[in-house]
């Protein structure tokens, strides 16, 4: 089968190759999963280059979650040959024709979604709901900033922000993506490339600024978000793509009386492992309803890989970039 792999750490345009590989077998309790689609995550990147905060044995295969068709199940697996499923391959393992999933990280695709959006959904769903609804106990009416709206992250953020009734600001780079994040549902959407993020922050909350800020951006959009944050506000770290990790001066989070929550949601794998079902679960039923929809914004052919790493390290996609073999 073909798949993706990095014999040595760098960027994935110097060190990714599709290589013809064995088939997998799926060992007890995991699922074996002929790929439909396969989502680029930016830390598909930072693994590649060595800077994630896990370093998986080389040779490396990418993409951490797919979406698919059992084709194979190992023993205690309760999937069956056929299931249409998505999940997480754990730090990698989807940029291939077959992927292995254990039999924890295997949810049923739900009806309607394309593939491109199951393989979307998991991950990138789960952050945010995680970050909002258990970090950040966003509350209905409370005012949520979300940094990034157009990209899948923030895309999610947006919808899962309205879906829980709170007014959602959007920041985004250009009139194109400033129209993605408002037909995602932002109340208010400001272009950071030509406004004043802080000053439109200010004057659209009427200078009390934003209750809840989703950041996976980190650099000088931290520090603007420590500007605009509330009173009791409270500030969500998902991620660092401009490439810089700004600071949290303790006398200014004092003085402001602010919170700064971290959010990795794949630490709860490990030490809240119960709570993932049940937002699988609300996740679930806000797609059925249709209160979330899960933007797919690229789709390239499982051998444009190094193109569509390359469109999400540049930061010029929307929604989520997905493979499809």
């Amino acid at each position: 089968m073909r798949a993706w792999q990095a014999a040595e750490l760098g960027d994935p345009a110097d060190v990714l190759k599709l290589v013809e590989v064995p088939e997998p077998t799926p060992a007890p309790g995991q699922v074996l999963v002929r790929v439909h689609a396969v989502a680029c995550n930016f830390p598909d990147i930072l693994v590649c280059q060595g800077r994630y905060q896990e370093r998986p044995p080389l040779p490396f295969t990418p993409g951490m979650e797919v979406a698919g068709e059992v084709v194979a199940v190992g023993e205690g697996a309760t999937a069956r040959v056929g299931d249409r499923v998505l999940g997480q391959t754990g730090l990698g393992g989807g940029y291939a024709d077959l992927a292995l999933l254990d039999a924890g990280n295997t949810w049923p695709w739900p009806d309607g979604m394309t593939p491109g959006q199951a393989a979307g959904m998991f991950v990138t769903y789960q952050t945010g709901y995680c970050a909002l609804h258990r970090r950040a106990n966003l509350q209905p009416g409370e005012t949520l900033l979300v940094h990034a709206a157009a990209g899948g992250v923030g895309s999610a953020a947006v919808q899962l922000g309205k879906a829980a009734g709170a007014p959602v600001i959007g920041t985004a780079g250009g009139p194109a993506k400033c129209e993605v994040a408002r037909g995602l549902g932002a109340d208010h959407v400001i272009d950071y490339i030509g406004e004043d993020l802080v000053a439109r922050v200010k004057e659209i909350t009427g200078g009390r600024g934003a209750d809840v800020i989703y950041d996976p951006v980190g650099g000088d959009v931290f520090d603007a978000s420590r500007k605009v944050v509330a009173f009791e506000g409270r500030i969500l770290v998902i991620g660092f793509v401009a490439g810089r990790f700004a600071d949290a001066p303790t006398n200014h989070v004092l003085v402001k009386n602010y919170s700064v929550l971290g959010v990795h949601w794949g630490f709860y794998r490990r030490m809240a492992p119960e709570w993932i079902p049940a937002w699988q679960g609300e996740l679930e039923q806000l797609w059925a309803q249709r209160r979330i929809d899960p933007l797919v914004g690229a789709e390239l052919p499982l051998t444009e890989a190094l193109e569509a790493l390359r469109l999400l390290g540049s930061r010029g996609s929307v929604g989520k970039v997905v493979l499809v073999p």
